[in-house]
């Protein structure tokens, strides 16, 4: 039986309210404490809009291959399950609506009502053959045109040695190469209008100021932008299909790749949903820790953003001195880690080790040096004329807009919005430091700059509190499941030995279960939704990335724009395209 709904639980009163009125809608609890609740396919559009004044962020849409899940706990029958995360902002409140499919069967498409609907939709198709009806353009978004199946079907091989080996003809490299063409119509473009013959001109998929392999299909009046199309997945690297053949605690690596600016800030929600779903409660030494180190990367991303932005718009020596401000960063991060952008530090359970001799001596002076940099930033470069003059007004969107289409972060507070989920549902330890929320007024290209500017001042606030304040105690909790136990334990009980042996071998074994675990990425929301089938793997690992969300808008924020505004815009919006595309 699916279980009652619990008053504890986020979405509560709603969930009462759609199983009163919607009939054979049911209920399923999961270790977030978001509340699932079942709707039939014909039943979904109508639900999604009754729920959208009270929960107006759609924050993820994705699918589930449930075909051969043993552990679904009464769940409806379902070959595939696409599920919509539903937020609310101005409350701690989320509920999760789910749709059971057959392999053969459609669902209705939810971009009538989330504009942002419309690449998740796409994904889930591309990823697992869900048909969305009613969409605008349901093709493949991370996948090549002609990719044979669905990569995240349970039938499709995780790694390149389950497939024969690789052979392109000349017919099909010519097939290829025709998929490839570039039809304007496909891209919802005309070809004229009245009084005008539009240019269509690629900007990418290797132009320097995409920051990444990333391509827009450009439409130009003159110089004047009347449309532009992103083109992603240059740099899908199946993510989400290597966190079900990874054991839990070998997929921590990968995460580091995802948001290969935040560092350890990709393990946390990762390492956050498998503590969930195990009951491990983390010492708060390693929380103290763990927040440290996410605000040190918090900063490093952000002085990247911050120096080449300033190169997009047109200063050359910004970026020279904020990488060299990054460079002495990263020596710290390596000095208690041993890595530098991808240490996969964080553990289940806690950290890999404790903090090294002097790290206080190493983190004060780069605390004590770096205010007086940012001040001189500010005069170089945010009180530049000519910046300011490029940025001031390009770009911009409202706090409505920027929730339909799923934006948060630094991108949604310099709207005006005083959302951060660091301050809004605290977690890992931040409800105990002290820090303010840095929003704009504008929401244009300026204020994003400025947003993120302001929160490295706020993220040096925190950690000199982490070391003004660091907690004695363990690194790491004493819990059968954490990886792996202390080592020097191993060399005195041979159970503990052995229990380092299993989980550094297998991993931990993972209670059947559902869990999501969010956390404030450099860039906005990300989070991880892990289903457990009662074994070492994951069965299913969904990743959210806010530069997924944020490189939608481009259409929206761009049009009417000159060609270099829109550098400008993509400048600003500070995405990684591995956080896209993962």
């Amino acid at each position: 039986m699916i279980e009652a709904v619990a008053r504890s639980e986020r979405g509560g009163s709603i969930v009462e309210e759609l199983l009163r009125e919607y009939d054979g809608a049911c209920h399923q609890s999961g270790a977030d404490g978001i509340a699932n609740v079942w709707v039939r396919p014909e039943q979904l559009q109508a639900v999604l809009r009754k729920l959208k004044p009270k929960f107006p962020m759609l924050l993820d849409l994705s699918a589930i291959d449930e075909r051969t899940r043993t552990h679904r706990n009464g769940q409806p029958e379902s070959d595939f399950t696409v599920f919509y995360h539903l937020s609310a902002l101005e409350r701690d409140d989320d509920v999760r609506i789910k749709v059971a499919l057959s392999e053969s069967q459609g669902i209705p498409s939810a971009s009538g009502v989330w504009p942002n609907a419309n690449w998740y939709e796409r994904e889930a198709y591309d990823m697992f053959g869900v048909q969305f009806e009613g969409h605008p353009n349901l093709y493949r978004i991370m996948t090549p045109p002609m990719w044979e199946g669905h990569p995240l079907r349970k039938e499709h091989p995780a790694r390149a040695t389950e497939f024969e080996p690789y052979r392109m003809s000349q017919e099909f490299l010519d097939a290829q190469q025709e998929a490839l063409r570039f039809v304007p119509q496909q891209w919802g473009m005309s070809m004229d209008a009245r009084h005008t013959d539009f240019m269509f001109l690629n900007l990418g998929p290797n132009h320097p100021s995409v920051h990444g392999v990333f391509r827009i299909a450009l439409q130009l009046d003159g110089e004047v932008v009347v449309d532009a199309v992103p083109d992603i997945g240059y740099h899908h690297r199946g993510a989400e299909k290597m966190g079900e053949r990874q054991s839990w605690h070998s997929f921590i690596p990968y995460t580091d790749r995802i948001d290969y600016l935040g560092g350890v800030m990709n393990n946390l929600p990762y390492v956050m949903a498998v503590e969930r779903m195990t009951g491990i409660d983390v010492p708060p030494r390693a929380q103290v820790i763990r927040i440290m180190l996410a605000e040190m990367f918090r900063i490093s991303s952000h002085l990247v953003f911050f120096g080449t932005f300033a190169q997009d718009v047109g200063q050359m020596s910004p970026v020279f001195y904020m990488f060299a401000d990054r460079e002495r960063l990263l020596s710290i991060v390596e000095a208690i880690t041993g890595g530098r952008m991808h240490p996969a530090w964080f553990r289940v359970g806690g950290v890999g080790q404790d903090l090294p001799e002097g790290w206080e001596t190493m983190v004060r002076d780069f605390l004590d040096y770096m205010p007086a940099r940012l001040d001189h930033y500010d005069k170089m470069t945010t009180n530049n004329g000519i910046l300011k003059r490029r940025s001031i007004g390009v770009g911009d969107y409202t706090t409505q807009e920027a929730i339909d289409w799923g934006i948060t972060g630094p991108s949604l507070r310099a709207t005006g919005l005083d959302w951060d989920l660091r301050k809004a549902r605290p977690y890992g330890g931040y409800d105990q430091f002290d820090f303010d929320i840095p929003i704009g007024n504008r929401g244009d290209s300026y204020d994003r700059c400025v947003v993120r500017v302001e929160e490295i001042r706020q993220s040096l606030k925190i950690i000199r509190q982490c070391l003004d304040n660091m907690p004695p105690g363990p690194y790491k909790a004493d819990h059968p499941q954490a990886t792996p136990p202390a080592k020097e334990r191993t060399m005195q009980d041979i159970e503990t030995l052995i229990q380092h042996f299993l989980n550094v071998s297998w991993g931990p074994v993972v209670p059947p279960s559902e869990c999501c675990a969010m956390v404030e990425a450099t860039k906005g929301v990300n989070s991880y939704y892990l289903i457990s089938d009662g074994g070492t793997m994951s069965y299913r690992t969904r990743i959210r990335t806010p530069s997924f969300a944020h490189l939608q808008m481009i259409p929206l924020i761009s049009r009417g724009f000159m060609i270099a505004d829109l550098i400008t815009i993509v400048a600003s919006i500070d995405f990684v395209m591995a956080d896209v595309d993962r």
